[in-house]
């Protein structure tokens, strides 16, 4: 084995950045904001119905 294979490769910063979100067309843009809203949506029907159970069963 070569000193080479024994090191892990080293990698620029600019390189492996992520997250980057790409919303070129206004249809990925749509996509993308109604699936936030939808998912902020979800979590207030589910704050509800916990709520909502909650005092149910007390």
């Amino acid at each position: 084995m070569n000193e080479s294979e024994s090191q892990p490769p080293v990698y620029k910063g600019r390189g492996v950045r992520q997250g980057e979100i790409i919303l070129r067309t206004h249809t990925r843009r749509n996509i993308f904001l109604a699936g936030l809203a939808g998912a902020i949506f979800l979590g207030f029907i589910w704050l509800i119905m916990a709520h909502a159970t909650h005092h149910i069963v007390s």
